[in-house]
């Protein structure tokens, strides 16, 4: 047989696709991202983008159509609401469902009231049917992704959990609101606010589309709870479990607090720099994206220190005692500054680092109850989303009371508490027990694979 008649394995050059993928997967596992999930990551920035372009401008748009400033922040407060019923049904619902199913949920919600909300309820300022739609567009957001939040925690292994979260939240809060408010700032002047939203639509839409098409990692792609299980059972469980488990209960609560200021002073801080300080609307909104663009790298920085330094002292130290700190310059340094941009940008950074120190908690509380993630994680979401309500309910109270200044002070006070609290979150001893290790059917290994699959 010549040589010219013997078939020879194709040689594989750095453009095939097989080994171009391999390498692929193998960078993004050393950066800590599964790499089977890596759409959805992109999926969750467009669409948090979408969802935060609103942000910095909303309470303060509703006010200049004519809204009074206590009611739209009860418009925010509703909204708020939804949000933590939403969070608390993602992990619930995944248990059950699924998170892609939970996504594609939230997903559809999302697209559908948004439309209502600008065609109907915003043209006609009708305020019980802003308090509706707007509230019924919340659980949109948490769905999506806080299911994806669920689908990361069930799919990545313990040990690099931290890091993946760290990753999730940069693709969060990278969207809401960091690259939400600089298109904002970008479009408002141009395209009117009105329009903006409109424009927030459509990042939401390809975002969605992302993660729901190209994600193709089997985890999520049905129920998390033990089969056989009853779906009444399994939601009530969701809620037990901080009965079962008080240390989920302490780790909810202290979720609800670490991000309340935030969603707080997005109420009131809008009218604090335009009025007060004198920054205009775009000026402020360029200042939000310099928060949360610290923000956004700092998730990474402290996912990883949180796996080496330990999860509850990073949270201690970096999220609470330095929220407590932050808070109180966001006030203050403006007010001896003025509309200085570069001081108010630094002040504004500085807490933004601090809100990342937080991140660890989403590797945490799951391993507070290691054979309830869905669970433990439905808890958590409950936190995350009471945190949109819970700020904005402070603000709501306290504004008039105590002004601005009263509010840095006791959201500088609700993170000192978050620091004693988080000293009661050790993790459970089964954690890095080989049971809590992801079954080989589901598991995700270091290269984005599913384990035992070929």
């Amino acid at each position: 047989m010549s040589s010219s008649s013997v078939r020879r394995p194709p040689i594989r050059t750095p453009h095939t696709g097989p080994a171009s993928t391999g390498r692929s997967r193998a960078r993004f596992a050393r950066l800590g991202i599964p790499p089977a999930l890596t759409w959805g990551f992109v999926g969750v920035l467009l669409f948090m983008t979408g969802d935060g372009v609103e942000t910095g401008f909303f309470s303060k748009y509703l006010a200049d159509q004519g809204l009074a400033k206590a009611d739209a922040a009860v418009v925010i407060t509703v909204y708020g609401i939804t949000v933590a019923i939403g969070a608390w049904l993602s992990g619930a619902l995944s248990d059950l469902w699924g998170p892609r199913r939970v996504m594609t949920a939230g997903f559809a919600i999302w697209l559908v009231f948004q439309v209502l909300l600008l065609t109907v309820a915003l043209p006609t300022m009708h305020y019980p049917l802003l308090l509706l739609l707007y509230g019924l567009r919340g659980f949109g957001y948490p769905l999506f992704a806080y299911g994806f939040l669920v689908w990361v925690t069930a799919a990545t292994p313990p040990r690099r959990l931290g890091t993946a979260v760290g990753w999730y939240w940069f693709a969060f809060t990278g969207g809401l609101p960091t690259l939400g408010s600089l298109v904002a700032s970008a479009t408002i002047p141009l395209a009117s606010s009105y329009r903006t939203l409109w424009i927030a639509l459509g990042l939401v839409a390809v975002g969605g589309l992302l993660a729901l098409l190209l994600v193709r990692e089997p985890t999520g792609r049905s129920g998390l709870a033990p089969e056989g299980g009853n779906p009444l059972t399994t939601l009530a469980g969701s809620v037990s479990i901080m009965r079962r488990r008080p240390r989920v209960a302490v780790g909810a609560a202290v979720r609800v607090f670490s991000t309340g200021s935030q969603f707080g002073f997005l109420v009131c801080l809008p009218f604090f720099f335009t009025e007060t300080v004198g920054f205009s609307t775009s000026a402020w909104l360029r200042l939000l994206s310099v928060m949360f663009a610290a923000n956004i790298f700092a998730n990474l920085f402290f996912g990883a220190v949180g796996d080496r330094l330990g999860w509850q002292r990073t949270m201690t130290w970096f999220g609470a005692v330095a929220c407590a700190l932050t808070c109180l310059a966001l006030y203050y340094v403006p007010v001896l500054a003025g509309p200085h941009f570069i001081a108010c940008a630094i002040a504004a950074a500085l807490y933004g680092i601090a809100l990342a120190g937080y991140v660890p908690i989403s590797a945490l509380v799951p391993a507070l109850a290691p054979r309830h993630k869905g669970q433990a994680m439905s808890a958590l979401n409950l936190g995350a989303g009471a945190s949109t309500f819970a700020g904005p309910a402070v603000v709501a109270v306290a504004l008039g009371p105590v002004g601005v200044q009263g509010i840095a002070w006791i959201f500088a006070l609700l993170h000192l508490a978050t620091a004693v609290a988080i000293r009661f979150l050790e993790p459970d001893p089964e954690f890095t027990a080989p049971t809590t290790e992801p079954s080989p059917a589901t598991a995700v290994d270091d290269t984005g694979v599913p384990a035992g699959r070929c």
